[in-house]
């Protein structure tokens, strides 16, 4: 069996959420109130911290057959933005291993996408399901992924 370690850092992504909603925000046509009401502030990561708590437990529900370790990631009553998410699977021998970096980057957009999803149910309704839409397919993409076996290669006796 094959041991990999994937780490999702929550600086990064609240920073991409700040992105996201600042930007989608400002492109609003026609809602004079659309970039104050949508774009995620530091005030507002309180509220963001239960949403990544929650992205945290959807992840590791997809983990569970694989699972080693996860990050311990508690509710708190603060942002502790140096509280990363880390999960250590256990997966086949033929996993490949080359994947790693796109299952870096799916889990990093099911965390945007989910978290997004959840704060525009308060902001932007009308963009909700979409973003949760893109949460599903990026955490199902990671699957994909982490149950794809490349194909063994014969070695020929000399």
């Amino acid at each position: 069996m094959k041991t990999i370690e994937l780490t999702v850092n929550k600086a990064n992504v609240y920073d991409e959420v700040a992105k996201t909603t600042s930007y989608t925000g400002q492109k609003m046509q026609g809602d004079a109130t659309a970039y104050d009401r949508i774009f995620t502030t530091d005030d507002d990561r309180m509220m963001l911290e239960r949403f990544w708590v929650e992205a945290c437990n959807g992840a590791t529900e997809q983990f569970k057959p694989f699972l080693v370790s996860v990050s311990d990631q508690p509710v708190s009553h603060g942002v502790e933005l140096d509280k990363n998410y880390v999960v250590k699977l256990e997966l086949s021998n033929s996993y490949d291993d080359s994947l790693n970096g796109s299952i870096g980057t799916s889990l990093f957009s099911y965390f945007v996408a989910m978290i997004v999803s959840k704060w525009y149910k308060f902001t932007n309704k009308g963009e909700s399901e979409s973003y949760g839409t893109d949460a599903v397919g990026a955490i199902d993409d990671v699957m994909r992924k982490i149950y794809y076996r490349k194909k063994p290669t014969r070695v020929v006796p000399t």
